[in-house]
């Protein structure tokens, strides 16, 4: 256990052990002291932490979903299962007070923060697995990712009941991965997805930036431009689309592409041709930094 797990967090009054009621936002961290939804409509955000505005993008869609009446959840949880042996699952940012006051400064009502033996006691042996859209792009490239993500959300489906939940489109697959599973599951919750939220120069928010150094982060601005060019050139070709998004990514020395593909939006299997509902997706890495990164086609 790290030391800033013991930290004592400040509040004005607590009600109960694993419950932090500080005026504003409700911080629970264990699993049988999670409210019962008293409103009309609760909606979940799921992150991972170090919350940034492409959070607060998903936060601001949650609470016009829920409206005045409704209650905006927000669970931090870094989901071991989701990192490969070697991955960057401890250097991963945890910036707990900071997500706190940004959480705070939204009005969220309920924050979700458990621990890893909270999530997955010792001797935990059910897991969640998607078999046909997670065999490629991420899936194929990160075995065993999309096991965890699916894992995890229906745990705190299970835990948290919303009525709906939240997502961000850079994150194309997994959307893609949750939607099947609550369509294959039954779970009755109504999944949004929300547009890219990107940086001034373009590149996708992302918690990863972070590790990018100076020079890195400069060339990672290349992603968007790749995938604008790849789109607007009015090419039918993927073999020629995806041609044209490695030209332009190649010209950033410190990139190195791990894949660039066009396939169809709902199956995510490759395709020759652009069609309705086509989608480029590509990632990338800068340094032992990977991106990733995603456009719709014409």
């Amino acid at each position: 256990m790290r030391k800033s797990d013991l930290r004592p967090v400040k509040f004005q009054f607590a009600r109960r052990p694993g419950v932090v009621h500080d005026g504003q936002v409700q911080i629970v961290d264990a699993i049988v002291n999670v409210p019962r939804q008293r409103a009309r409509a609760r909606v979940l955000v799921p992150t991972m932490g170090a919350l940034h505005k492409g959070h607060e993008e998903l936060i601001r869609v949650a609470r016009e979903r829920a409206g005045r009446d409704g209650e905006v959840v927000v669970s931090i949880f870094v989901n071991p299962l989701q990192f490969e042996p070697g991955g960057d699952y401890e250097r991963y940012p945890r910036p707990e007070r900071e997500d706190e006051e940004f959480c705070r400064k939204l009005d969220v009502d309920l924050l979700f923060r458990p621990s890893v033996a909270e999530m997955y006691p010792e001797n935990s042996s059910v897991f969640v697995d998607e078999a046909l859209l997670s065999s490629v792009l991420e899936g194929k490239s990160r075995p065993g990712h999309f096991r965890g993500v699916c894992t995890v959300v229906a745990k705190l489906f299970n835990i948290l009941q919303p009525n709906a939940a939240i997502f961000g489109q850079k994150d194309f697959q997994q959307l893609a991965i949750i939607r099947r599973m609550v369509r294959d599951l039954n779970f009755k919750i109504d999944i949004a997805a929300v547009p890219t939220v990107r940086e001034e120069d373009g590149l996708a928010c992302s918690s990863r930036n972070a590790y990018l150094n100076a020079e890195e982060r400069k060339q990672a601005a290349v992603l968007r431009k790749a995938l604008r060019a790849a789109k607007d050139s009015g090419k039918k070709s993927a073999k020629e689309i995806v041609d044209l998004a490695r030209q332009a990514i190649s010209g950033a020395p410190l990139a190195r592409i791990d894949y660039v593909d066009v396939v169809d939006a709902e199956s995510l299997q490759s395709i020759e041709s652009v069609k309705p509902n086509s989608l480029l997706a590509v990632a990338v890495y800068f340094g032992k930094t990977r991106l990733i990164d995603n456009i719709l086609l014409p």
